[in-house]
Parts: structure tokens; sequence; C-alpha cells
């Protein structure tokens, strides 16, 4: 199967298995497709050079990477409807690397603003060249240090692949929360993340492991849901 009918089959396999992401797909979904397919273009062009991702084909890429990345987008909706923020809502990718999730999540979401906030160089070159092609209004750049973020604080924070939680980190997402904001991080093993909670008890109370499903990985993954005190 090529890439173009794994990507397609893939939102197929979303759109059946919750019906927020049905609603919000359908309506756009030729322009969601010819987008992701661009980005998928982009990503291919530079990744050699830049080291942005880890796939072996263009259908490891999709799998791992793309539609790992819009597994949760059913959890995600409810969570912005959720926190009913005042105005646009405003979502943090922390460590964006590629762009993931935050690009994927940009594409889908466009009723949301995106901040990419991404520390190396080269990676953020990519990520202002990617939404210069991809031509996504509703992205913004910072090539910064989550910690030294100048970009204001958040209703939504999302991570892939980033970094173990430890209190420093959690400490810095709580942070750049805006009140009722959520962090919602992309795991992998229910085992690993109790393991990697369970030092963070006194620091964080209020987290929840919400399973997801990647079409056509055979992994165990999962979104952890972190509410920040009051």
């Amino acid at each position: 199967m090529d890439g173009k009918n794994i990507l397609s089959d893939g939102i197929d396999i979303l759109c059946k298995s919750d019906e927020e992401i049905k609603n919000l797909i359908a309506p756009r979904r030729e322009k969601i497709t010819a987008l992701l397919n661009n980005y998928i273009k982009e990503i291919e062009l530079f990744n050699s050079a830049y080291g942005l991702v880890g796939a072996n084909d263009t259908n490891e890429l999709i799998i791992k990477h793309i539609l790992d990345s819009l597994a949760p987008l059913g959890v995600i909706i409810k969570l912005i409807k959720s926190i009913r923020a005042e105005n646009t809502p405003q979502i943090a990718d922390a460590g964006s690397g590629a762009g993931l999730p935050g690009i994927p999540l940009a594409i889908a979401l466009p009723q949301c603003d995106f901040t990419l906030i991404e520390r190396m160089g080269r990676r953020a070159g990519f990520l202002f060249n990617t939404k210069a092609v991809l031509s996504l209004s509703n992205i913004n750049i910072e090539e910064n240090e989550l910690e030294k973020t100048q970009s204001g604080r958040f209703n939504l924070v999302t991570f892939r692949a980033f970094k173990p939680l430890e209190p420093k980190l959690l400490k810095t997402l709580f942070k750049i929360c805006a009140p009722r904001g959520v962090i919602a991080a992309y795991k992998g093993r229910r085992e690993k993340i109790e393991a990697e909670m369970s030092p963070l008890e006194k620091n964080c109370k209020n987290w929840e492991i919400i399973p997801c499903t990647t079409p056509f990985l055979e992994e165990e993954r999962h979104l952890l849901v972190i509410q920040p005190p009051d």
C-alpha cells in the first residue's frame, strides 16, 4: 500500500472510531489530506539533513508520526471544549522538533492557534519553512528553550517524544498553562506512564491516562492528561 492510501485509510479509521473526529474532519477532508501530504513531503525532503524523525520509509513516517499525532484528536477536541477559552484557544507544542504533533493538529484544528516551541535552530528553521510552504496562518514558531518561552500562557500544552516528566519540567509546564489549562502528553505503555508519574504524585494530583489507538500501529499508545494545581 502506498503512502497516500495509508494516510487516507488511517484517517477513515480515526473518523469511524470517534464521532468528534468525524465531525471535525469530514467537511474539510480533501484540504486536510492535501496539507498532510505536503507536510510529509517536506519532512522527507529535509529529514536526512536535519534528523527530524526516525522512519525507514514513507509508510512508517505516516503511521508512527502523522497518524500517531492525530490518534488522540477526539480527546483533544473534548479537552478544548472543556477549557472554555474566552478567545481563540491557545495551544503550545513543547519541544516541537519536526512539528509533531503540533502541525497535524493545527491542520485539523484551524479554529485554534498553535505555538511550536523548539530550541534547535535547524529544526526551528524547518518549522518556519513548513509554515510558509503550507500557508498555515494559525501557527507561530518560537525558537527557544521551553523554560524561557516568551509566548505567554496556553490553554493546552502538548508534547510528544520530548522528555520524561520530572519535577522541574512539570513545574515549567504548569507555569506556562493558563488558568484552567491542561497538559496533554503523548505516551506509550500504561505501565511505564504509571512508573513515571509515581514519584510526581506530591507535585501533581489530578492526572488521567487515556488509551489511544493509532491506525496500523501495533503498539500501546496513551494520552497522559494532567490538570495543573489551582
